[in-house]
């Protein structure tokens, strides 16, 4: 006769329903469905049905690119007459109609600069009767990081791998992209010979602004060569980038180079552009599924996720606590957004790991809470894990393990910490992207 699952295991499953319910209400063939169908199962753009002799041209750019064309091949049928989706190493699959190639992310390679250039000549051959309908999610700028001219390949992947290291946030790493690249920042858009061009976009960024995320092809740029060389400079990049680089982003401050287009450049302002999805969105469908199983306090903890994942994961247990505390006793806190992590050891990690790793340490012997951190696309840092799971026994199982979890979080080494400890979670690609989300149980979950 078999054994029930520990409590542990219990926990853990049910971390993982709840994580799978949110990903699911923010996949493509669920967040397309309005933007780009009809009740009467017509095509329309946004509930507009398109002129006679219009056709389609569909570009989609990023992790969830082959889900996202999938849908638009769907939805438009023979009104599409050539797509273009660019995804990450591992993400594509293929779809009728559709021209699938795979680029490096998150440090750009020459697949990415010539995805880049690939998708800006595919763009240009569009034609007056087109609709260009460009589909953006997550990963979208390493994964057409073309550099402009001045700078080469390398220089862009040695920029990219330091962006990766410095600790800036998404915000401050794309505008460093989007003067550095000939895609991001509107010139996209500028560079579409179609007459309409529509951008639907899964936001990886906390607050949805449409010039970041992706790095915002088709969108006017608030930022300047001023402020790309400010974030080089507050983040140690000033002795570590490439000459050229320094020297471009510098003439780029004097005003010697153009400023990339802002918001009412002509061909900008005619692009319509919508947010499909959010973490939001992700959240609250986390919250539905647990307390469907039963879970009577559930706390929506926003988008709280900001800042280095082992400041953040040392104290949210605790917080969590409070919160849930305050309210009548124990439940789930779910919480979601975007750590950094400045990387100084050569340890293989995340910040999902890196986060979980740090909870366990600062609540080490505490059996009243658990803890899981996962990467809503699947992939958190070059590991090939979502996440973690962390609950106060963590610590002592790396231990038995032969880890130090001091060591391992010094180190940044929080992959090999939990596949020695046993608290790795897989999902492989989900085909969306909305950023981490957290949950934090305290007290018995789900209830029996």
């Amino acid at each position: 006769m078999s054994r029930p699952p520990s409590a542990e295991a219990v926990r853990r499953s049910a971390f993982e329903r709840w994580f799978g319910a949110g990903v699911e209400a923010v996949a493509p063939k669920q967040v397309l469905k309005e933007a780009l169908g009809a009740p009467g199962g017509a095509f329309q753009l946004l509930g507009e049905a398109l002129p006679a002799g219009v056709g389609v041209v569909g570009l989609a750019i990023g992790k969830a690119a082959c889900a996202m064309a999938r849908e638009l091949t769907r939805t438009a049928g023979p009104l599409l007459r050539r797509g273009l989706a660019i995804t990450k190493q591992g993400h594509s699959f293929p779809v009728d109609g559709w021209e699938v190639r795979e680029a490096s992310h998150p440090v750009p390679d020459d697949r990415s600069a010539a995805a880049g250039l690939g998708a800006l000549s595919f763009v240009k051959s569009a034609k007056g009767s087109d609709v260009l309908v460009v589909l953006l999610s997550g990963g979208a700028s390493s994964l057409t990081w073309s550099p402009i001219s001045g700078i080469s390949l390398d220089d862009i992947a040695g920029v990219g791998a330091w962006l990766l290291a410095s600790g800036a946030d998404i915000e401050e790493v794309n505008c460093v992209r989007k003067h550095l690249g000939a895609v991001g920042g509107g010139k996209l858009a500028l560079a579409s010979n179609a007459g309409r061009v529509h951008l639907f976009a899964i936001s990886d960024v906390c607050d949805d602004r449409l010039d970041v995320i992706g790095s915002g092809p088709c969108t006017g740029d608030p930022t300047t060569w001023a402020e790309a060389l400010d974030v080089v400079r507050r983040h140690g990049g000033l002795d570590r980038l490439p000459e050229s680089v320094l020297r471009l982003l510098q003439r780029g401050a004097r005003g010697e180079i153009a400023e990339t287009p802002e918001w009412d450049h002509p061909k900008l302002v005619g692009v319509h552009a919508d947010v499909v999805a959010g973490n939001a969105d992700a959240r609250r469908a986390v919250c539905a599924a647990a307390r469907a199983d039963g879970v009577a306090s559930v706390v929506d903890g926003g988008l709280s996720l900001a800042g280095e994942a082992r400041v953040l994961g040392s104290r949210l247990v605790a917080e969590a606590r409070a919160d849930l505390r305050a309210r009548g006793g124990n439940g789930l806190y779910v919480a979601g957004g975007e750590t950094t992590v400045t990387l100084t050891g050569s340890g293989e990690g995340g910040r999902c790991q890196e986060l979980a790793l740090a909870a366990a340490l600062a609540e080490a012997g505490q059996r009243d809470w658990a803890l899981m951190a996962a990467g809503t696309d699947g992939g958190d840092g070059p590991t090939d894990a979502a996440g973690a799971h962390a609950d106060g026994l963590t610590v002592a199982r790396g231990a038995r393990a032969g880890w130090r979890a001091t060591d391992a979080l010094r180190s940044h080494d929080s992959h090999r910490f939990f596949r020695a400890e046993g608290g790795v979670l897989r999902t492989g690609p989900t085909q969306t992207n909305v950023m981490d989300l957290v949950m934090v149980g305290i007290g018995e979950l789900p209830p029996t």
